[in-house]
């Protein structure tokens, strides 16, 4: 698809205007009312700090300077798309209101590139940009010249808002338009055809991966270990005659559900309970929910913390200890992105890219003095749904088909059991790999059984006193196992290598042929990883 960029002259800002439907002295609504901000005839200078398009207007979020060097921000609803860094000077009309001057307008207009200077981006340079806006320009055309110029059948143009990501411009806003409407919010790639010009390129599969890969390093370093919370949750002070409770009884009580829906050991020895486990583990309350399912009518880990989370944000404001600067920034920094949104948290934390590995790292967040602190919770609270969302985004970035067609599907998640009075989190990775069906001929009629079988890999890893530290990766083919195990700590590889042939038989007697099964002191290598190139930077994330 080719986009052309508009030819906009600064002589055309007034018809620019026309065009753009915005009358002469544009009039910005202030979301919330703010009586006497202005004084009557004051001018303060705006800058445009963020731009969102609902529908056919905007919402700006404005940087106020006033006279006397003060600043405050205020969202505001426009018309007229203006682009991140514009600067204008507005005054108040009302106490919801604020309005631009004509000449303002037409220094907004041209803050936005309408043409490529290729000396400084020749032919052929790949730019990479997010769309902010997109609207019908067509029918903006037909009112400026009172018909359309192609008549009733005249295709639709559309003119989108791009904020360049890459090369000398980026954070500068581009003015194109396209035959097809740009969806918002999304990310482009475009080779530079000329200075009215661009080629863009469709790059679905690739922008996915490079979209699930940011995520993933993002939530990686907010994570912090399920223990660190679970640990301070057992650890809070029980009420009893003399010790009154200062917790909410309705966080209380989803503390306490939290805790029942965990997993003992024993259930974790039956095929049922196993599965009981896996689906209460958190990792499908988005597909329920998108199935229109309700998450709280049956055991979800991710659920249940959530409204934990819910119901210590009311309590916080009365903590003797709140903090709400530090609070916000917990949240700014722990939250996944869906959580943050939910609850109208802004700010985002940028971070280094991490390695993908399996296991996960135990993790802890600061060393916080106050266990029973509301904040303290909260803080791990949220960073246990982030290592619960680090696991749901390392299966999905393994999630992928090979260049041959062989599709290989991956399950990643975290199941707290409870062992005595002790709470030992699993982590678990399942891959199924299944092979394309081939054409069958008399050459491969054999072969093409052996393709169809499905291959299993299992990946365990899990800290169990007194053996320690322990992984177990096993692979299982048309009712072939193979298994190694690994052991941190002197001894316990020995203890479990004696163990192995009462295993054997306790397999064989399930109907499986063990072909190897072995216990090794160490840990198991980690191969090497392709790493994602990222190049995109959503500040939205």
């Amino acid at each position: 698809m080719t986009g052309d960029i508009p030819n906009l002259s600064p002589v055309a800002a007034a018809t620019a205007l026309l065009r753009a439907g915005v009358p002469p002295g544009e009039v910005l609504k202030l979301m919330e009312p703010r009586e006497g901000l202005l004084n009557s005839g004051q001018v303060a200078n705006a800058e445009v700090v963020s731009l969102k398009q609902l529908g056919q207007d905007f919402q700006l979020l404005l940087k106020l300077t006033m006279n006397n060097g003060q600043q405050t921000t205020l969202p505001v609803s426009s018309t007229l798309p203006l682009t991140p860094g514009t600067n204008v000077n507005v005054a108040q009309g009302s106490a919801d209101t604020l309005t631009i001057s004509v000449q303002d307008l037409q220094k907004a207009i041209a803050n936005s590139l309408t043409s490529i200077d290729t000396r400084q981006l020749p032919a052929g340079t790949l730019l990479q940009g997010k769309v902010l806006t997109t609207q019908v320009e067509a029918q903006n055309v037909a009112q400026l010249a009172g018909q359309s110029a192609g008549g009733a059948n005249a295709p639709t143009t559309y003119r989108s808002i791009v904020m360049l990501l890459n090369t000398a411009l980026a954070g500068s806003s581009l003015t194109i338009e396209s035959p097809q409407p740009l969806r918002v919010g999304s990310l482009l790639s475009a080779q530079v055809q000329n200075s009215q010009a661009l080629n863009f390129i469709a790059m679905p599969n690739r922008l996915d991966e490079l979209a699930l890969a940011q995520q993933l390093s993002t939530q990686q370093s907010r994570q912090g270990s399920l223990q660190s919370l679970l640990t301070a949750l057992q650890n809070l002070p029980q009420p009893g005659a003399n010790t009154p409770d200062n917790l909410p009884q309705s966080l209380r009580a989803s503390i306490d559900q939290l805790f029942a829906d965990l997993p003992d050991l024993q259930q974790m020895t039956t095929a049922k309970g196993v599965a009981q486990a896996l689906n209460a583990s958190g990792l499908f309350m988005e597909s329920r929910l998108m199935a229109g399912e309700n998450p709280t009518l049956v055991p979800d880990m991710k659920a249940n913390l959530l409204r934990i989370i819910a119901q210590i944000l009311p309590g916080l404001p009365n903590n003797a200890s709140y903090d709400a600067a530090a609070a916000a920034n917990t949240l700014a920094r722990a939250m996944p992105s869906v959580i943050r949104n939910a609850l109208g948290t802004l700010g985002l934390v940028a971070a280094p890219a991490l390695p993908i590995n399996f296991p996960l790292p135990s993790r802890t967040l600061g060393n916080p003095e106050n266990k029973d602190d509301l904040e303290v919770l909260l803080k791990l609270a949220a960073g246990a749904i982030s290592r619960l969302q680090s696991h749901q985004l390392g299966g999905l970035e393994q999630t992928r088909t090979h260049a041959d067609g062989t599709q290989v599907t991956t399950w990643q998640l975290e199941i707290p059991m409870r062992n005595a009075h002790d709470i030992v989190p699993l982590q678990v990775k399942v891959q199924r790999e299944d092979t394309p069906e081939r054409e069958q001929t008399p050459e491969n009629a054999t072969q093409e059984v052996k393709e169809k079988e499905k291959l299993w890999r299992v990946e365990l890893a899990f800290d169990l006193e007194p053996l320690g530290p322990l992984q177990v990766q096993a692979q299982l083919i048309a009712g072939n196992l193979s298994s190694q195990m690994w052991a941190e700590r002197e001894g316990a590889a020995e203890l479990i290598s004696s163990e192995l042939d009462s295993l054997r038989a306790r397999l064989v007697a399930c109907g499986l042929n063990v072909k190897k099964l072995e216990c090794n002191r160490g840990v198991p290598a980690q191969g090497s990883r392709t790493v994602l190139e990222q190049r995109w930077i959503d500040e939205n994330a």
